[in-house]
């Protein structure tokens, strides 16, 4: 008579137990049977060492035992993958430090005062000011890595590099977490000090200011090499930062009518086409750079600001001009720096030329991007 099939199987043994075989033999089938009960046992122990929920101890055990377990639904996966999420022109100029470079038109030459307080280590040297555009920029908007101010008086390309007055170079002050760098350079590359002063301290009928054209229309195309290195290096040392290069003012009226400070009609004319020839280089520079950076779709931008008519009507010899007028250091006989440069209105005004650029940007997308909850 055949042995009787077992009536109850332990909790632990899937359903994918074998069938009783036919004609078989019944021990040989209850020996399998046990076996499968061991195996499943023994994960089961397994996963509860591990400290796996028994929730799982089914599933398992069906879709080790049991391909043809029912299937359950797929489960929408908890929360949401981060994406990138592109940044404003705003976004990427706050997200971290604001750092000032350049020349006197950023330093504050033209409102720097010999008995105030300096306003970080080396200001008296560099004739760094307060009331530079800077930190006008600096307390506008929230940059949340601060700002630092570098400028130097009397700088050029070479010294942003090298430094000057035995202060560590003015590009050694930028690094990774800048998100905005501002900038003016060139004009001392050019000589404008040196040119201004050989129009002015002259004969009233010599022709001197204007016979230096050839000799300042070199210097300025010496220039463009020596600007695409230093954006070089600020985009080396930080890579997703916006660079806001400013350009120089028309120092007089676009039809001067008289004689200003030694300096006739001609010589202002004159002195205005140097300001455009060195605005058009510094920008076609910045441009070019740009749309390298663009083309390669890579972060950060090289943005220019034309200043060339930002003080049209307040120009040197105007009723309300945005320029200190001359003035003459007699022993020796120069032109004292404050010459030239911007008043306290002209640098209010660079400070609402830089703002208004924060805000519009490029003119391009920036590939600048965040990691945002999805």
């Amino acid at each position: 008579m055949p042995t009787s099939v077992p009536t109850s199987v332990p909790a632990a043994v899937p359903a994918a137990v074998p069938s009783a075989p036919v004609g078989g033999s019944a021990e040989r089938w209850r020996r399998q049977v046990w076996r499968v009960a061991a195996v499943a046992a023994a994960v089961g122990a397994v996963l509860a060492l591990a400290g796996v929920p028994l929730g799982v101890y089914p599933k398992l055990a069906c879709a080790v035992f049991s391909p043809g377990c029912p299937e359950e639904p797929l489960q929408e996966p908890r929360g949401r993958l981060p994406r990138l999420t592109r940044l404003t022109p705003v976004q990427a100029a706050l997200s971290g430090t604001y750092v000032a470079l350049g020349d006197s038109y950023s330093s504050g030459e033209g409102v720097y005062a010999q008995d105030a307080t300096p306003v970080n280590d080396g200001a008296d040297r560099c004739h760094r000011s307060r009331g530079s555009y800077v930190p006008l920029v600096a307390g506008a908007h929230p940059f949340s890595g601060g700002s630092a101010f570098y400028a130097c008086s009397g700088a050029t390309t070479r010294q942003l590099l090298s430094g000057q007055h035995g202060q560590p170079p003015q590009i050694t002050r930028v690094g990774p977490s800048a998100s905005l760098v501002t900038l003016s350079i060139g004009g001392n590359d050019a000589g404008f000090t040196d040119v201004l002063t050989g129009c002015i301290v002259k004969l009233p009928w010599s022709s001197a200011c204007v016979d230096q054209d050839a000799a300042v229309a070199r210097r300025i195309a010496e220039l463009r090499p020596s600007l695409s290195r230093v954006l070089g290096e600020l985009r080396a040392r930080a890579p997703g930062a916006r660079v806001i290069v400013l350009g120089y003012p028309r120092p007089f009226p676009a039809a001067p009518v008289r004689t200003v400070d030694n300096l006739s009609v001609a010589d202002q004319r004159w002195l205005n086409t140097v300001a455009r020839r060195l605005n058009d280089t510094v920008g076609a520079v910045t441009a070019e750079y740009d749309r390298g950076l663009a083309g390669l779709g890579a972060a950060g931008s090289v943005e220019y600001v034309d200043a060339y008519e930002a003080f049209t009507g307040h120009e040197a010899g105007t009723p309300q001009p945005y320029l200190n007028s001359l003035a003459v250091d007699m022993d020796p006989l120069t032109v004292n720096a404050r010459s030239y440069h911007p008043t306290g209105d002209g640098y209010r005004r660079f400070a609402e030329l830089i703002n208004r650029q924060i805000t519009t940007g490029p003119g391009r997308p920036l590939h600048n991007f965040r990691l945002t909850d999805g």
